[in-house]
């Protein structure tokens, strides 16, 4: 029987050191069992290289920051489906998902299907309310204090041992040693991402990382563990290992049983010597690292898609513990002409 075909398109293509998730789940579907695809690439400048690489991307639209607001996304959009006719959407970034939150209807309004948080989970869980959303879910997380002015740093001496963790509220974090490295950090971020700062407390222990989807039934769709390997000056795992951890593994359940997550997610762990586990951040999409899902066993980005346009979906039970990806970057050689027409057309 012929599979159907779904044209998906796909943000974080910017595959990079610091890499977005776009180019590892648009490998989780095409390796999908139950559909195959066309890959439609929706960028934001024309140096992502995902843009260039045809073998996995069949065609690129660049698409306004999402600074620009829903009324400048909404026709871009309108103009991309016209033409490609999507069925799914799948945002990668943080950033942009609160503008195709608010698009969801309208969009499926017009035949395209998205399978994300609703506005209530992704604000309750952002970095800023991290501290009231543990306590409504009863778990553990670092102690944090909100920064919208640099003149209150001072008083972080009296509240928090450094070293602190100084966050933006998107993206970025970096750990202080002192007062001076604060404000120097603060300055940084927020000068790229805007107010406010959140300062973390430090939880000294070993990483993990758990990857997943949620039904928005409170059903544990999928679920992968991971220990990182190899940590970039970003903070970014370059490589990993698939690791079999039921504390984690229970949290993560609870997590969505009492969030009624809906869509795909990363938990950013902490373990302490004494065992005990620490939500550090909750990232509302899936990571760059959701490749390492597909290959022990969980296709992810696949049931996301299904869920999205209305299938049933059997949860995943298990995978394979041990595997492990390690990152690699290589040059790509494109034509001038290439870059000269996503950058004049914003289509290639």
């Amino acid at each position: 029987m012929k599979k159907r075909k779904l044209n998906i398109g796909v943000t974080g293509l910017n595959a990079i050191d610091s890499p977005g998730p776009g180019i590892s789940v648009i490998r989780g579907l095409r390796e999908a069992a139950s559909f195959d695809v066309r890959i439609i690439g929706l960028s934001y400048e024309s140096l992502e290289p995902g843009i260039y690489m045809h073998d996995v991307v069949d065609k690129t639209y660049q698409i306004p920051y999402p600074s620009a607001g829903t009324d400048m996304l909404l026709p871009r959009l309108e103009y991309i489906h016209e033409i490609e006719k999507l069925d799914v959407i799948i945002p990668n970034f943080d950033a942009e998902l609160f503008p195709f939150i608010k698009l969801e209807h309208k969009l499926k309004a017009m035949g395209i299907h998205m399978f994300l948080p609703t506005l209530k989970q992704f604000e309750e869980r952002q970095k800023v309310n991290l501290s009231s959303f543990g306590e409504k879910y009863g778990i553990h997380v670092p102690k944090c204090k909100i920064l919208y002015d640099l003149a209150t740093v001072h008083s972080l001496t009296s509240e928090f041992d450094f070293p602190v963790v100084v966050k933006g509220k998107f993206y970025d974090a970096s750990i202080a040693y002192n007062i001076d490295q604060v404000r120097s950090y603060y300055n940084k971020i927020s000068a790229k991402w805007g107010l406010p700062i959140i300062i973390q407390e430090f939880i000294h222990g070993t990483e993990f990382n758990v990857t997943g989807l949620g039904d928005g039934k409170g059903n544990t769709m999928a679920a992968v563990a991971m220990r990182k390997q190899y940590i970039t000056d970003k903070g970014k795992a370059w490589g990993g290992i698939s690791i079999a951890d039921e504390k984690i593994l229970g949290m993560t359940r609870k997590f969505l049983k009492n969030t009624k997550w809906r869509g795909g997610f990363e938990l950013e762990l902490m373990k302490n010597k004494d065992n005990e586990l620490y939500l550090l951040e909750i990232n509302p999409r899936l990571p760059a690292w959701i490749y390492l899902a597909v290959g022990v066993g969980q296709n992810i980005p696949e049931a996301l898609v299904n869920l999205a346009i209305g299938n049933t979906v059997t949860p995943f039970k298990e995978y394979t513990i041990g595997k492990m990806f390690i990152r690699y970057s290589w040059d790509m050689i494109v034509d001038r002409e290439e870059f000269e027409q996503i950058s004049v057309y914003g289509e290639l």
